[in-house]
């Protein structure tokens, strides 16, 4: 069978405009609330128009882990992507959740609803799976609007603002770094927390494999050994399989950098793919703004990525 990722690029939202309006949801993690609403105040700093989803600032009674019930979460997303006058849904943080609620989304709905600006990270990974799959749309692995980096740090906020208003000026991604596996590589760019995609394995919303991709992967506070059989469980169940090339993004909090390299390139290097590394997306601060469903270039040696296309319209 053909994967469909291999042939096309998926669909593309358009840019945002001043006065835009911005829907700010937790699919995951509890929001603290000053973080919330410094987030916003960078939002309205950008002539947008942003508003807090009702369940946004809620935590589970039973799991503090959670930002409020699975179908309060839920309820949000759905509310904010199927709002006519919404143009961007931002999430406001990662953690964990996202899982638990998305089957009780309504993807019939949000497909019939279009297309519009998606932008998370971390746990917000498998709701970029499930948008690519359900929706057939690009979206924007990226800063969170209650995130740390997202509120504090200048580039992390000026590349995805660039993303957001103007994205033909970031048509090509730079990391200033170097190769795992030197080469180049043309393919769809996807992926997000390694972690996250290794657990999506067989579920309804993933991708049956990152054939004619270009793979993303980063991930946060895991031993080498974890990462290990997280690769290992996705060489193993084929998904890997016909990839183009793999971008790897920050190890924040992991293992140091030189023995999680050595894992990376035992289990990557014999894919005869290019590697590129520290290539800045992910949990690290500064992060860059990936548009997951765009056809890009990949040269590992230059470290840069070079779009097809503009990630909006």
């Amino acid at each position: 069978m053909t994967d469909p990722f291999r042939v096309r690029d998926l669909r593309r939202p358009a840019r945002l405009a001043p006065g835009a309006r911005v829907a700010v949801v937790a699919p995951s993690g509890p929001v603290p609330e000053e973080r919330l609403q410094a987030g916003l105040d960078v939002l309205r700093g950008w002539d947008l128009d942003p508003y807090a989803l009702p369940h946004v600032l809620d935590r589970h009674a039973d799991f503090g882990y959670l930002a409020g019930t699975d179908a309060d979460r839920a309820a949000d997303l759905q509310r904010a992507w199927c709002d006519p006058s919404v143009d961007a849904v931002l999430c406001a943080r990662g953690g964990y959740g996202v899982q638990r609620m998305a089957d009780l989304l309504d993807w019939d709905a949000m497909r019939a609803a279009g297309p519009k600006v998606f932008v998370g990270f971390s746990d917000i990974t498998a709701l970029h799976e499930a948008f690519a799959t359900r929706l057939g749309l690009v979206t924007l692995h990226g800063p969170m609007a209650a995130g740390v980096d997202f509120i504090k740090n200048a580039r992390a906020q000026e590349h995805l603002r660039a993303t957001l208003f103007a994205p033909e000026t970031v048509m090509t991604i730079a990391s200033g770094a170097g190769a795992l596996v030197p080469g180049r590589a043309r393919g769809v760019l996807l992926g997000g927390c390694l972690s996250l995609l290794a657990a999506e394995l067989g579920t309804p919303h993933a991708r049956p494999s990152a054939a004619g991709g270009l793979l993303c992967l980063e991930d946060v506070g895991e031993e080498t050994y974890r990462l290990d059989r997280y690769l290992t469980q996705l060489l193993r169940a084929g998904w890997l399989d016909g990839v183009r090339g793999v971008l790897l993004g920050s190890w924040h909090d992991c293992d140091p950098y030189e023995r999680v390299r050595v894992m990376l390139a035992d289990r990557l290097g014999p894919l005869g793919v290019p590697v590129a590394e520290e290539f800045g997306f992910g949990h690290a601060a500064g992060a860059l703004t990936i548009p997951f469903g765009v056809t890009a270039e990949l040269d590992a040696g230059a470290g840069t990525v070079a779009l097809g296309e503009p990630a909006l319209r």
